[in-house]
């Protein structure tokens, strides 16, 4: 039979054994506090003009700004979105367009709808308004609302129905960053020079006495 001494022994043993395992044992990681939920960003598209206009009726017009950023290999997406028809969707793709990778905005609107100004309001990306003939006053009051705006919030206006001008603009304020778009700009400027130059040549020719 075994003393009681080597009972103690053997009980301390095994305490001093499980307290040793404890000591050993990986400490807990501190509970780290909860990231707050963030809401995601949309999916970036790798195009830098959004054209928008307030109805399919102004693709007529508004086409020509997808030709000449078409002829520059600049990639573009098309909406229509009306700042009175369909408010919160106009603002939401104004709200956003700068996290999906867009740089400049054109907007086309006709009478006093003036999309380019309720989208200017809602982004820092430069925004090109088209003023589109319609109505009675055939597009002077397009004009009006959207070159007439408040100190703080601009808008870039070109003549009515100036949607390739527009489109030209688009291309100038990314050159800025863009060498490739730069020097094709700086060939397109030289090619006007040459045309009115041939231009020039031929009446000479044909009417001068």
């Amino acid at each position: 039979m075994k003393s009681e001494k080597s009972d103690r022994t053997e009980k301390t043993e095994k305490t001093e054994k499980t307290e040793k395992s404890d000591k050993t044992e990986k400490p807990l990681k501190p509970d780290t506090p909860e990231k707050p939920d963030r809401p995601e960003k949309p999916e970036t598209i790798q195009k830098p003009v959004l054209i928008l206009m307030g109805s399919d009726s102004d693709l007529q017009v508004m086409k020509a700004a997808t030709e000449v950023l078409a002829e520059f290999r600049v990639g573009f997406q098309v909406r229509i979105l009306s700042a009175h028809r369909s408010p919160d969707m106009a603002m939401e793709a104004a709200s956003q367009a700068r996290d999906l990778g867009f740089r400049v905005i054109i907007c086309g609107a006709g009478m006093a709808a003036h999309l380019a100004g309720a989208v200017a309001a809602k982004t820092i990306l430069p925004v090109i308004g088209v003023p589109l003939e319609s109505g009675a006053l055939k597009g002077v009051d397009a004009l009006y609302s959207t070159v007439m705006m408040p100190p703080g919030v601009p808008v870039a206006t070109v003549a009515i129905g100036g949607a390739r001008n527009a489109g030209i603009l688009a291309l100038e304020i990314l050159a800025t960053a863009d060498e490739r778009i730069a020097d094709e700009l700086e060939r397109f400027k030289a090619s006007l020079s040459e045309q009115v130059a041939a231009k020039d040549r031929k009446v000479q020719k044909e009417l001068s006495r």
